[in-house]
């Protein structure tokens, strides 16, 4: 590895990817690619030799994946992109480094599991979605980790931030526009602020990179979430509060806003796993959106 590694960062154009290309900076030589070709060249997933290509070219000491089909209602009808996406393409790249010995930081999410629990999901627990973005990023983290590369695949939730499309912006929109609102109070997760999350996998990388996190021993699934449980109306809530805006609320349950795409009930993820093994804290979610909010 030469004294400025590079670091492949795929999806730099959504809202992770885009608090990545910051928080990777720092690191080395961030080598920007996304679907969309914003932020970054464009790489087409669904083509199979396009990654070959791109891990040709680019050379890279370390990939971050942050690239992903996220569109969970629109899966349901498209599940062959959201497959090729989500899994296939993750495999491909998987097996494009381990030939190379080449680390990969990967994301999924807590819609692999089903829900019907009362605690929170720990990496130890069966996944079983209940939808077809889950079912095709479940297929993704068992692509990747058959692939032999040396991979952290960090599981997260209900991820939303200053950038990109996410329940945050969608909800400061709303609150100007209406003078009521109506959200689902029968579903619990976490919240996570994308800016936490690209700042902790920075400082998991940077030790990657260093020599001192051994992912032979220790890659594999960790959960990486907001720390806390809400439900979505309790999280819009304190949006409202937060914000300074003025609405009026209303709690409604999962049955009066029917969407194509069948939710968890309960996601929440223990992030036990991931502190004990890295020695990094996870900020309650409530505290992540005041310092979202402040911005």
């Amino acid at each position: 590895m030469t004294d400025q590694p590079r670091i492949l960062l795929i999806g730099s154009s959504g809202q992770v990817g885009w608090e990545l290309r910051r928080t990777l900076a720092g690191l080395g030589i961030v080598i920007a690619s996304s679907l969309e070709g914003k932020h970054g060249s464009r790489i087409d997933l669904m083509d199979t030799q396009a990654l070959a290509q791109l891990i040709n070219e680019t050379q890279p000491d370390a990939v971050v994946n942050a690239a992903a089909y996220t569109a969970v209602d629109k899966a349901e009808n498209d599940r062959n992109t959201a497959q090729r996406i989500n899994a296939d393409a993750v495999g491909e790249l998987g097996k494009l480094l381990a030939e190379r010995n080449t680390p990969i930081i990967h994301y999924s999410t807590d819609f692999v599991f089903s829900g019907n629990i009362n605690r929170p999901y720990t990496e130890n627990d069966a996944p079983n979605p209940l939808n077809v973005y889950g079912a095709t990023k479940l297929n993704g983290e068992l692509a990747l980790l058959n692939s032999g590369a040396n991979a952290l695949i960090f599981r997260t939730s209900w991820v939303y931030g200053r950038y990109g499309a996410n329940f945050l912006l969608t909800m400061l929109r709303l609150f100007r526009e209406r003078d009521e609102l109506r959200v689902v109070n029968d579903q619990i997760g976490a919240p996570t602020w994308s800016r936490m999350l690209a700042e902790i996998t920075a400082l998991v990388l940077y030790r990657v990179l260093r020599g001192e996190l051994n992912l032979e021993q220790i890659g594999g699934i960790y959960h990486l979430s907001g720390a806390g449980e809400v439900s979505w109306y309790g999280f819009a809530r304190a949006i409202l509060e937060m914000s300074g805006l003025e609405t009026n609320l209303i709690a409604i349950p999962s049955s009066d806003y029917p969407t194509p795409a069948q939710r968890p009930r309960y996601s929440v993820l223990d992030n036990r796993k991931f502190q004990e093994t890295f020695g990094l804290m996870i900020p309650d979610w409530q505290l992540s959106l005041a310092q979202c909010l402040e911005q």
